[in-house]
């Protein structure tokens, strides 16, 4: 049996741990930025549970409802709701046992920082997306592909 290999992410994130993607029905069916991270993820070969509220299943997957239904089997918790949509993520990630929270671009705030810091749970801030490997030539019109240019890199594993 081949052994399985580990790529770094961002921070101390690797494709070794689980991860619990957060959206609802919109930014995973209309295939907005949930469901790229959640695609993304699982391409790296990553365990990825996607929760959203209002959606049962998601291309043959269970969606959780919450945070509470994983608890102790995550380990990264990845927001992808706006900052308004989440004031309480931090506490949530710790009690469903999660070390990690991954903010998107565009959804950390002080508040987040200062919560997790208090708990002891450590914050990475940047998207999924740069992490991907995006073939040339038409990678270079992603915009992912420019701001992860130096990032770590994950190769796909379909």
């Amino acid at each position: 049996m081949r052994e399985k290999k580990v790529y770094s992410l961002a921070g101390d994130t690797t494709t070794a741990h689980r991860y619990a993607v957060i959206g609802n029905a919109d930014r995973f069916l209309k295939h907005k930025h949930a469901y790229k991270a959640w695609q993304t993820l699982r391409q790296f070969g990553c365990i990825v549970y996607p929760v959203a509220e209002d959606l049962q299943r998601l291309e043959g997957f269970r969606v959780y409802s919450g945070l509470e239904a994983l608890q102790n089997k995550v380990d990264v918790v990845v927001p992808c709701l706006k900052w308004e949509l989440i004031p309480d993520i931090i506490s949530q990630a710790q009690k469903c046992g999660a070390k990690f929270v991954w903010f998107q671009e565009g959804n950390w705030t002080e508040e987040f920082q200062e919560q997790a810091d208090t708990l002891g749970m450590q914050v990475v801030q940047g998207c999924i997306l740069k992490h991907k490997i995006y073939p040339k030539p038409f990678g270079f019109f992603h915009p992912c592909y420019w701001h992860g240019l130096r990032s770590p890199k994950a190769p796909k594993r379909r």
